[in-house]
Parts: C-alpha cells; sequence; structure tokens
C-alpha cells in the first residue's frame, strides 16, 4: 500500500480542501462570477424575444413591425453583451487556474523533496511524479472546462426554470417531475464514477512508472536480456489502466442516453400538455412556443452535468492523489528561523545511543555511540548490511533517529537550520548524480556563485586538470541525462569538485573512489588528502585502502559499533576488522 495516501474526504471536501491551498483561483471569483451570471441570463432573451414578438407583434390587424425590429435589435444587442462577457469570464477562469494549479505544482514537488528519503522509497518515483503532473493535468482540464459549464449550467437551469414557471407552472412542474429521478440517481452514479476514477489514476501513475522505469533502465534491461519480462511487465500495467478506464467509460456510457431518453419523454409531454392548455386559453402560442426554447435551455444544463460529472470524478481522483502527498507530514523538519545556525570552522560530530528501524523491519542500529573529534578523517567499513550506509544518513539527516539523538558541535542536529546544515555538511554519495547540462552547470551546483575561472581552479586542485583538457568542450562539455554521457567514474569526478566546491566543514564520501580506476584512485586519493585537510571528514569505505588512511576507522557489525581505532592496530587484532583486510588483501593479489 502506498504511504502517501492522505486524509479520506468526500468529493466536496476534497474541493474545498484544494481550493484552500490555491488562493490565486479566488482571488478575483466574484467579478468571473458576475460575469457568468450575465452570461447565462443573456442566454434566455431568445426564448423572451420570440414569446414577445408572436403575442405583441403579430397582431390581428397585422404585424406591429416597429415593435418587431426594437425586439429583434434588442436581442442582438443583448446576444453582443452576453458573448462578451463570456469571453470576458473564459479568460480570467483560465487565467486564475492555470496561476493556481501552477501554484499547486509547486508546491506539490516541494513536499516531495521535504518528505524524508523513507517515505520517497516508499513510492515509485513514475507514481510520484504522475502525483504533481498528471493529476494536477487533470484538475486543470476540469477548472478550465468541467468548472466553466458548471457555473453557467446551475445559472442557467435556474433562470430556466423560473421563466417556466412564470409562463406555466403546470409545464415546468412537469418537466421537473420528468426529470427528478434522474436527479435523484445522480449521487449513486457519482460514487461508482469517484471509485471508478480513483482506480484510474492509480492505474495511470503505475503505468508510467513501469514505462519510466523501462526507459532509464534500458541499458541494464538489453544487458540482461530482459526485453520480454520488461515488455510482459508493461503489459500487465497497460491492461490494467485499459481495464480501468474501461470499467470507467461503461458507467458513463449508462448516465449519458439516460438524460436524451428523459429530455424525449419531457419535449412529448410539454407538447400534449401545452396544446391541452393552449386550447382551453390557459398559454398562448408564444409563450408555449417559448416555452420550448426553455426546455432546451433546461435539459441542456442536465446534459452538461453528466458531461461534468465524468471529468469532475476524474479530476477529484486526481485531487485526492495530490492532496495524499500534501497531507503526508514531513518526518525530517527543517525547524526553520527558530532553528540553530551553526557557525562556521571544524565539526565535531557525537551519536548518542542512536538507534534506528525502517519502518517494517528489524532494528539495524542498536544503541550506537561515538565521537568524531573536529579535523579527523574517519573510515566506517563493514559488511553489507551492517548499517554503515544508515549511519551516513543519520549523519546527514537524511532520516532522524529512532532513539537517541546525533548531535553537531554539541546542538542536536534536529535542531539545526537546513540551510545551515547542508551548507557545513555535505555529502558525495556513491553513484554520482548529474544533472542534464554543462559540465561547469554541474559542478556549480555546489557554489551557485562561482565563476568558470573558480571552477578550473577546483579542478586544478583536485589533480583533474589533464581529465578536463581531455574532454571535448571544456567546461561547456554535455553531461547527458543523468550524466549517461559519461563514465560512472568521470561521473564521480564531478561530484567530488562539487563537494569541494561546496567548501563544507563536513564532507561525508559514501565511498567516493569506488566506482574510478586504479590510476584515477591514486589521482584522487592525493587530491582528497587535500581536500579533507583541516576539516572533518567521514568515509564509508568499501575498499580498505580508503581506512588505512584514516585516522580512526569504525568497525560496524549487525548494527553495532564492534571495533573501533587506527588500521595498523586493527590489523593486528582478531576480529571483524582483521578478517575483511585479510579477504582483501586476498582478493587484490588473486
Amino acid at each position: 500500500m502506498s504511504s502517501l495516501q492522505g486524509v479520506e474526504r468526500s468529493a466536496l471536501a476534497t474541493v474545498r480542501h484544494g481550493l484552500s491551498l490555491t488562493p490565486e483561483f479566488r482571488k478575483g471569483l466574484a467579478g468571473t462570477l458576475l460575469l457568468a451570471v450575465v452570461a447565462t441570463l443573456g442566454k434566455v432573451i431568445v426564448p423572451i424575444a420570440v414569446q414577445q414578438t408572436i403575442d405583441t407583434g403579430l397582431q390581428e390587424s397585422g404585424p406591429d413591425l416597429a415593435y418587431i425590429r426594437t425586439a429583434v435589435l434588442l436581442c442582438a444587442a443583448a446576444v453582443v453583451i452576453t458573448a462578451l462577457c463570456a469571453y470576458l469570464m473564459n479568460v480570467r477562469l483560465y487565467k486564475a487556474s492555470e496561476s493556481s494549479l501552477a501554484t499547486l505544482r509547486v508546491r506539490g514537488f516541494r513536499h516531495v523533496h521535504d518528505l524524508s528519503v523513507l517515505t520517497q522509497n516508499a513510492e515509485r518515483r513514475g507514481a510520484l511524479v504522475s502525483r504533481v503532473t498528471g493529476d494536477v493535468d487533470q484538475i486543470s482540464v476540469f477548472m478550465q472546462s468541467g468548472g466553466l459549464m458548471i457555473i453557467i449550467a446551475l445559472g442557467q437551469l435556474l433562470v430556466a426554470t423560473v421563466l417556466m414557471f412564470v409562463y406555466s407552472w403546470q409545464l415546468a412542474l412537469l418537466v421537473w417531475l420528468c426529470f427528478l429521478p434522474l436527479l435523484v440517481a445522480l449521487p449513486r452514479f457519482q460514487r461508482w464514477l469517484s471509485g471508478a476514477y480513483t482506480l484510474v489514476r492509480e492505474r495511470t501513475g503505475d503505468m508510467l512508472s513501469a514505462v519510466s522505469e523501462a526507459v532509464v533502465g534500458a541499458a541494464v534491461i538489453r544487458a540482461h536480456g530482459s526485453e520480454a519480462r520488461t515488455a510482459q511487465r508493461l503489459d500487465v500495467a497497460i491492461e490494467a489502466n485499459k481495464a480501468a478506464q474501461a470499467r470507467t467509460q461503461k458507467i458513463v456510457a449508462t448516465v449519458f442516453p439516460l438524460t436524451e431518453i428523459v429530455a424525449a419523454v419531457a419535449v412529448a409531454g410539454v407538447v400534449l400538455l401545452g396544446v391541452k392548455l393552449g386550447i382551453g386559453g390557459d398559454i398562448t402560442v408564444g409563450r408555449l412556443i417559448a416555452f420550448l426554447f426553455l426546455i432546451t435551455l433546461f435539459v441542456s444544463p442536465l446534459q452538461i452535468a453528466t458531461e461534468v460529472l465524468n471529468e469532475a470524478q476524474n479530476a477529484i481522483a486526481g485531487w485526492r492523489r495530490i492532496l495524499g502527498v500534501l497531507d503526508t507530514p514531513p518526518d525530517v523538519v527543517d525547524p526553520g528561523p527558530e532553528g540553530v545556525e551553526l557557525p562556521r570552522g571544524p565539526i565535531s560530530v557525537s551519536f548518542e545511543d542512536v538507534g534506528f528501524a525502517y519502518p517494517g523491519g528489524v532494528p539495524v542500529l542498536h544503541e550506537v555511540s561515538v565521537r568524531i573529534p573536529p579535523r579527523s578523517r574517519v573510515a566506517v567499513v563493514g559488511e553489507t548490511g551492517s548499517g554503515k550506509t544508515t549511519f551516513a544518513k543519520l549523519l546527514t539527516r537524511l532520516m532522524d533517529p529512532a532513539s537517541g539523538r546525533v548531535t553537531v558541535d554539541g546542538e542536536d542536529l534536529r535542531t539545526v537550520r537546513f540551510s545551515s546544515l547542508r551548507e557545513r555538511i555535505v555529502m558525495v554519495p556513491q553513484d554520482g548524480f548529474l544533472f542534464d547540462g554543462t559540465l561547469a552547470e554541474n559542478i556549480r551546483f555546489g557554489r551557485p556563485s562561482a565563476t568558470d575561472e573558480e571552477i578550473r581552479l577546483a579542478l586544478t586542485e583536485l589533480g583533474l586538470a589533464d581529465w578536463l583538457e581531455g574532454l571535448p568542450d571544456d567546461l561547456s562539455t554535455r553531461v547527458g541525462q543523468r550524466g549517461e554521457s559519461m563514465s560512472a567514474g568521470e561521473r564521480q569526478l564531478v561530484a567530488l569538485a562539487r563537494a569541494y566546491l561546496a567548501d563544507p566543514d563536513l564532507l561525508l564520501l559514501d565511498e567516493a573512489t569506488s566506482a574510478v580506476d586504479p590510476a584515477t584512485e591514486v589521482r584522487l586519493a592525493r587530491a582528497l588528502e587535500g581536500v579533507t585537510r583541516g576539516r572533518t571528514a567521514v568515509s564509508i569505505a568499501h575498499r580498505l585502502s580508503t581506512a588505512e588512511a584514516a585516522d580512526e576507522v569504525l568497525v560496524f557489525d549487525k548494527g553495532r559499533i564492534v571495533q573501533r581505532g587506527p588500521h595498523a592496530e586493527l590489523v593486528r587484532e582478531p576480529g571483524v576488522y582483521a578478517d575483511m583486510h585479510a579477504s582483501w588483501v586476498s582478493a587484490r593479489s588473486s
């Protein structure tokens, strides 16, 4: 089950809550509604003009041409004014809806970034992106067309009803009696459509997720000859989406013809009863003909209602999904202005009885207590699953401990502003993620104000000047999406340069040299010696050559620190580290 389910709300409560998050849509709404009222009132001008022309303009002595001419001119003027109001209403509604939905998208994307790594990992990436793209698009379609039609349709229904009762209360009651069963049944159709469209949006998210994974992982799929299995997964996701769409359209196809049938019955009944009332002198010819026009105005909103119900349920389903994101509280919260601003300088780090467990899993860290002094270089080693990566995520506050606390310079990380924390602690992940752009743009991500000269100097200090000269377009070299135009080792070089340019006080390296060739590793090892000098450095070491150069080694085993000390001491002591080192030396020599 998704972790972003949100709070269960009715359709009306969902729309109300959604609109409360988009104040731009409510701004100027009164003026838009006023234009809608004028546009709606203009629709009854033609029936009134027809009735007046027949009953007043056509006299027994002959037609009153002056009266008819005046009525037609007034009708034409009213139609022009109505059209102008409808145009202005459309423009205002489109501007307001686009502005409000842009705000909703921005809030959605920003909130996704505020969510913890655990919450993000619990949701498939494609489905998460779908919530703030495709789902918002569905809301946009409704607000710009369905929402507009609802405003006009409700007003048109009210005006047509009032005028029908003015012309003939008997015929008006007949029309309402014909449509009353349909109106009573609409809430049930609404509930069916609500569930159907919620399923459609979920299946669409699953389909987009499967497609995006297949595109991003194309190289891996080809390398393992998994095209058939991948195609099967896509087929399953697409078929599930098709089935959900088909089921929904069946419900829609059931509702829409009912309106046509009821409308035909109502017209036939009005003609029969109208003729009878006309013979009895209870209604004039002009009023009867005008009444038939009014039935069209009355039926049209109900026909529109079935179409709008279709769009509305799709939009409400989308609203529920995006609100599910926004309603998910971030469990790693920025204390903001009330938080602590740490001064620049060498950092000391302390883990005090820290425990952690992933949701639904067993504890992966058990009462970890360790202090990392300022300016020290610490290597964290251990077998896969020993807790190294979790230790790094807690240190950078990508997650918060389940028990105990992590402090920096004596301050609990949970009280430190994100702006201060991200400035002072920088992590270089094992997979150096690059954005689609130039080499300079990716390195400048560490310090946006850096000039090309400063970037070039940073690369030189890292010993990468010759590598830069070998690139086709120097700093303007394009790296491609996710850095795919570069090798894994080159991506890691860029990530290191980015972190170096950021000039942090604590540098956390998740085995930053693991993806480079031996020659580059030697060059980086010398460069990292300068990078880490004067600042605290923590390395998650998969290669024990990193541990050999550290001041202290922390050895993790099954979520606990079982050994600590310099490499030279640990390698001589029987235990986990000596066994790991022996295996590593044996693997290198073989």
